[in-house]
């Protein structure tokens, strides 16, 4: 290679050299800037990354739990049965326990209504119940048994004690999906009462199909477990946004809790403090079991609800449905499942009137129905 050659050579690593050195000092700048906008950020902005899920900051979580913790109890349901056996009378006692939200000074108390359904009068059984309340100041006392809405798992107890420190109630309609969610209650019963999970609002607006009813809530992360029933959902402010209501228990699935809006609860508790029920409500006024299509192949019967009782002066009875007559129809939609049924009667209210078609033996007849009032 000649002399000029050699000089270009060197010349081109030269500044294939300086082109290195520039691009790490461009990445290193950069890298600087980078950093100082996200730690400016982090600095500035911190509230918002909070808010939005991205940065823990666990000190609101402990005082929301100080300040809210003390409005949240235990309910235990203590029920006792007794049996005969060879003449001789013995005592059962089953319990079940969950929790509660303390709503007003004068010691009215919300909750889910299965936490303390077998003290409902109109369970036949509600005699033998004895319902308990827990306070977190170690105060304990029996309750009564105000007014419960099966249809959306929601009742009022009532306790006599002073000194009650009542939950403030928040506005569930300005939830955003992910912002922050505290689930307080005693998952498990007792034992862990006053516990504190936290996490999300995963999603809004969730329809959920429980036996023969169909609920709007409020999804979670935060968990939520067997005891949690009937305590709050809370947000930063430390007002109650839900009322803790079911999880999804399915091997391999987490993190799937559900709560009623305060929203959908607050109508119907002061509903239930003022008249023990939901005023207004539709009553048909029969119970009965869902034909399915297999049943219906099988007996050669049609698909609805095969009516196992009627109510005496219930809407039913005065519309002459009988026992053992199906129904098919109601208010022209077509009756398959209780859903259905139950489905159709939120469209409308007690002295409303609808045509229902009902199957008996081989004939199909078409009944006018008033619907009396669910007490």
């Amino acid at each position: 290679m000649n002399k000029e050659g050699q000089s270009l050579k060197r010349i081109k690593k030269l500044l294939t050299k300086k082109i290195s050195i520039l691009s790490s000092i461009m990445i290193i700048v950069s890298g600087i800037l980078i950093g100082s906008f996200v730690l400016a950020n982090l600095r500035n902005g911190n509230q918002d990354f909070i808010k939005a899920g991205l940065v823990e900051n666990t000190k609101p979580i402990a005082e929301i739990a100080q300040k809210t913790g003390p409005s949240m109890v235990g309910i235990r349901m203590t029920i006792v049965t007794t049996l005969d056996r060879f003449f001789e009378a013995r005592g059962q006692t089953s319990r079940a326990e969950g929790s509660g939200v303390i709503i007003s000074k004068d010691g009215y108390i919300m909750t889910n209504y299965h936490v303390v359904s077998n003290a409902d009068p109109r369970n036949k059984e509600h005699k033998k119940v004895t319902l308990e309340v827990f306070l977190p100041d170690q105060r304990q006392t029996n309750a009564t048994f105000i007014g419960g809405d099966p249809l959306n798992d929601l009742a009022v107890i009532k306790i006599d004690l002073k000194n009650l420190t009542v939950a403030k109630l928040g506005d569930s309609s300005k939830l955003k999906v992910g912002e922050p969610a505290i689930a307080i209650g005693n998952p498990l019963g007792l034992e862990f009462a006053g516990s504190v999970t936290a996490g999300v609002i995963s999603a809004l607006n969730r329809t959920i199909s429980i036996e023969d009813r169909t609920l709007n809530l409020i999804q979670t992360d935060a968990a939520i477990n067997p005891g949690n029933s009937g305590g709050a959902l809370v947000n930063l402010e430390g007002k109650v946004i839900g009322i803790n209501t079911i999880k999804i228990s399915v091997s391999g699935v987490e993190g799937l809790g559900f709560a009623i809006p305060i929203n959908n609860a607050k109508p119907i508790v002061e509903q239930l403090i003022k008249y023990g029920y939901v005023k207004g409500r539709p009553l048909i006024g029969i119970s009965g079991r869902e034909i399915t299509e297999s049943m219906a192949n099988y007996y050669k019967l049609p698909v609805g609800i095969f009516i196992a009782n009627v109510e005496r002066g219930s809407g039913a009875a005065k519309a002459g449905i009988r026992k053992q007559d199906i129904m098919i129809r109601l208010a022209g939609k077509k009756i398959e499942t209780m859903l259905d049924l139950n489905e159709v009667k939120k469209a409308y209210k007690a002295g409303d009137t609808v045509n229902t078609v009902i199957v008996r033996g081989k004939r199909k007849l078409t009944l006018k129905l008033t619907f009396s009032e669910e007490q």
